[in-house]
């Protein structure tokens, strides 16, 4: 059995339903167990986010896909204080040869989301994690990647209700990228076997 874990955080809904696209496409590979975690304010006192049963889930499991809104060029302060609370994880190279990807959502089409992206590559990098991005070309007549990401999945929320958006495409994105990311990793796990 192969475990992904989605941590993110959503401010406003957007993000949340990229969560759930990436969770379907990770949950329609066999012999995947999803787990979804957000990150919420009650896990963040005085700054620093304080959640030790989400983070021994992401220890145990052999995935992480990393989320959040893109805000002023890059995650939200939220995923930040996550981010930052696992340096004991790094410390100990908890982390170590899972695989880790990611995705954002802003209110424009670019919004500056490959920063983001880019930060949970470093983030992923320094924990010693193998970075799958979304393999896929972009703007394709159904609409996969319309966006142009080759890092990980992206998304438009717009000033709108969660329910509109991101799109079907984007949401579409969001599964291709969590199927490949598990199937990545019960490649990798067969070969290690």
């Amino acid at each position: 059995m192969t475990t992904v874990s989605i941590v993110y955080h959503s401010g406003s809904g957007h993000t949340t339903k990229m969560a759930e696209a990436v969770a379907k496409g990770a949950s329609a590979v066999a012999d995947v167990k999803v787990n979804v975690i957000a990150i919420n304010g009650k896990d963040i006192v005085e700054g620093r986010y304080k959640n030790e049963a989400a983070l021994a889930q992401l220890d145990a499991s052999d995935v992480i896909i990393f989320g959040s809104p893109t805000y002023m060029g890059g995650p939200s302060g939220q995923f930040k204080t996550f981010a930052d609370a696992t340096g004991e994880r790094w410390f100990g190279a908890k982390w170590k040869d899972k695989f880790a990807s990611g995705f954002s959502v802003s209110n424009s089409p670019s919004g500056d989301k490959f920063s983001t992206l880019q930060y949970f590559h470093t983030l992923a990098m320094q924990h010693g994690m193998i970075w799958v991005g979304l393999g896929e070309m972009p703007m394709q007549p159904n609409g996969v990647n319309c966006l142009g990401s080759f890092a990980g999945a992206i998304g438009q929320g717009g000033f709108d209700s969660p329910e509109l958006s991101p799109n079907d495409a984007d949401k579409l994105t969001g599964e291709i990228l969590g199927r490949r990311v598990a199937l990545a990793a019960k490649r990798w796990q067969s070969g290690a076997a």
